[in-house]
C-alpha cells in the first residue's frame, strides 16, 4: 500500500510540476503549484517527516502561493504579455535545464556513495524538531535573516513596479481624453 501511495503522490507531483511549466495562465500555474506542494508534503508524510510536511503545507502551499498570487494580480500579467517570444529567456531556460541534467548525471555516476549501506552509517541530522530549531536559530540564523530581507526587497520592488505601471496607464488614459 505504501508503494502505491508513493507512486501516486510522485506521479501527481511530477504531472502538476510539469503542467506548471507548460501552462500560460499564471493563476492556473499558481494553483497547480499548490498541488505540487501538497504532493511533496504527502511524500514527506510517507517518509515519516511530519514536521517537514506541515512546514511544506503551511509555508509553501499557504504563504508563498498567496504572495505569488498577490504579485501576479498586482502586476496584471495578462495585459503585460506581448506577442513576440522571449529569446534570451528561452536560451537561459535551455541552459539551466542542461546544467540540471548534467548535474543529475554526475550524481548518478557517483551513485556508489549513496548506497543503503552508507546511508545507514550516517548519523541523521535534525532528527527532532528541537535539534532542527536549535540549528536554524544558531548556525543558520544569518542565512534565514538574509532570505527574509531579500523577500522583503523583492516584495517592495514588485509594489513599486506595480504602482508605476498603474500610474503610467492612468496617465495614458488621461492623455487619450
Amino acid at each position: 500500500m505504501v508503494d502505491f501511495l508513493f507512486y501516486l503522490f510522485s506521479l501527481t507531483t511530477l504531472l502538476a510540476a510539469g503542467t506548471v511549466i507548460l501552462t500560460r495562465n499564471p493563476i492556473n500555474a499558481a494553483m497547480l503549484l499548490i498541488l505540487t506542494f501538497v504532493g511533496t508534503g504527502a511524500l514527506f508524510v510517507l517518509l515519516g517527516a511530519y514536521f517537514l510536511a506541515a512546514v511544506q503545507l503551511a509555508v509553501y502551499a499557504g504563504a508563498v502561493i498567496v504572495l505569488f498570487l498577490f504579485i501576479v494580480m498586482l502586476l496584471d500579467v495578462e495585459t503585460a504579455r506581448s506577442g513576440k517570444p522571449n529569446y534570451p529567456g528561452l536560451v537561459a531556460g535551455i541552459g539551466v535545464g542542461a546544467l540540471l541534467v548534467a548535474g543529475a548525471l554526475v550524481l548518478y555516476k557517483r551513485g556508489d556513495y549513496f548506497t543503503l549501506a552508507t546511508l545507514r552509517e550516517s548519523v541523521p541530522v535534525g532528527a527532532s524538531t528541537r535539534s532542527f530549531g536549535v540549528e536554524l536559530f544558531t548556525t543558520y540564523m544569518l542565512p534565514v535573516q538574509l532570505a527574509g530581507v531579500l523577500l522583503l526587497i523583492a516584495m517592495l520592488g514588485v509594489i513599486h513596479i506595480g504602482k508605476r505601471t498603474r500610474d503610467s496607464s492612468g496617465e495614458e488614459a488621461s492623455h487619450r481624453q
